[in-house]
């Protein structure tokens, strides 16, 4: 069976407060996109995971892939599979898609062998797997709270706009994502915001809280972000903790010239 996990962009970013577990609580949106890798499940004689395409580096075990399909084999008489995983979301770029990859997974997993598996109790083995796995169960716009894994429908479409997403080739680590963080509540919820502001406000009360720390670090993507609102950006941003930033087009831009060095992944999705 072959399936196809998405990647996803963040529409805003807050960090409201530190939990007593060291995490963080935080609203976001999270937005679907179609930007996606490919994976295939297939019977075999014993578990494997063959990665192609874009590299992966560490121990195949720990791989969310492998750790989706161990989690559901604690509960389920599983066979053994071979899983085939074609990587075209960048890794460390906020895109979510080793989450994406995990979540359907699980999502493929139940189809395949039947498990019954309600959506609801997907959601709970993907939240054990990660802070946004949840969401792809479900993989459509949504109002996150919590640490991610708190999700709540939200009426919202750009699919009458473009994408234009750039990874420039630089990787943030998390610890360095909240190293200058200052968590603060924002009188009006992020939800709200979206609903009730044209997007072609957006640039004005919508923002990602890592970009002020992260900007300082990597003057890069400060100025990628700068030249999409030179070329048209309704609204642009980075996404969750980076590298990769977006901009939300009315019409299609025209592919501008960026340095080769600054960037490992470029495209236009709509």
């Amino acid at each position: 069976m072959i399936t196809f996990p998405n990647a996803k962009i963040n529409l805003g970013l807050n960090i409201t407060e530190r939990r007593p577990d060291g995490y963080h609580n935080l609203e976001t949106v999270f937005y679907p996109i179609p930007l996606c890798d490919a994976l295939e499940i297939t019977d075999a004689n014993k578990t494997s995971l063959t990665i192609s395409g874009l590299n992966i580096e560490g121990d195949i075990e720990k791989n969310l892939v492998v750790k989706a399909y161990r989690l559901l084999e604690e509960d389920f008489k599983l066979p053994t599979i071979e899983i085939n995983l074609l990587k075209k979301i960048p890794c460390g770029a906020g895109l979510g898609g080793g989450s994406s990859d995990a979540a359907f997974t699980i999502k493929v997993l139940n189809e395949k062998y039947n498990l019954n598996i309600t959506e609801k109790q997907q959601k709970e083995y993907a939240s054990k797997l990660g802070a946004d796995c949840a969401f792809f169960i479900s993989n459509k716009p949504s109002y996150a709270t919590g640490i991610g894994n708190i999700l709540k429908d939200i009426n919202l479409s750009l699919s009458n706009y473009y994408i234009y997403l750039i990874k420039p080739n630089i990787h943030i680590s998390t610890a360095e994502a909240y190293s200058s963080i200052v968590p603060q509540k924002n009188e009006v919820s992020l939800h709200d915001i979206i609903l009730k502001t044209p997007i072609e406000e957006w640039k004005n009360y919508i923002f990602n809280d890592f970009e002020k720390s992260i900007f300082k670090q990597h003057q890069e993507i400060k100025e990628l972000k700068e030249t999409l609102y030179k070329q048209g950006a309704l609204y642009a941003s980075m996404s969750g903790s980076g590298s990769s930033v977006f901009g939300i087009f009315k019409h299609k831009p025209i592919l501008f010239h960026i340095p080769q060095e600054w960037f490992s992944f470029i495209d236009i999705l709509k």
